[in-house]
């Protein structure tokens, strides 16, 4: 098993792949953001065009059954993805959404979500929330002693 595989978990990987491709689309991606309170998105994108997308990443059949928060997302972007290894059964996945798929080091987007315009102000908010999440996983990286009390 390569060290990346063994490093990371299976969600994690996609989440790597998903974000070398949409980099490579001139994107920025950050993994784990917070949109609202209960909720938290595997990879957040910031398009060249300050569209934001939105995607899931689902490593096997049980973890798409089980998650039912995935629906929530859909308000806070204006493309959704789901993420998906080439061994998943994607035909259990909602044809209405994007469709990705992915491995640690790359990934291709099969089928392009229907965009839906986020209003000004939820935008606004996406690019703040994108923005300060990158900023404060920056400065605990120059700064890794620091204790910030963020929430």
């Amino acid at each position: 098993m390569n060290q990346i595989a063994q490093t990371y978990q299976p969600g994690q990987l996609l989440q790597r792949g998903v974000s070398r491709h949409l980099a490579s689309l001139g994107f920025a991606c950050v993994e784990e953001v917070v949109p609202t309170r209960g909720m938290r998105v595997d990879v957040m994108a910031l398009g060249p065009k300050g569209e934001i997308w939105v995607v899931e990443c689902k490593s096997s059949r049980a973890d798409f059954t089980s998650d039912q928060k995935w629906q929530g997302y859909l308000e806070w972007a204006d493309r959704f993805f789901f993420a998906v290894d080439a061994e998943f059964p994607t035909e259990i996945l909602p044809d209405d959404h994007g469709l990705i798929v992915a491995d640690a080091y790359n990934a291709e987007i099969l089928r392009m979500s229907e965009e839906t315009k986020l209003a000004p102000a939820r935008r606004k908010t996406m690019v703040q929330k994108f923005a300060t999440t990158a900023a404060r996983r920056l400065q605990v990286l120059r700064d890794p002693d620091m204790h910030p009390d963020w929430d």
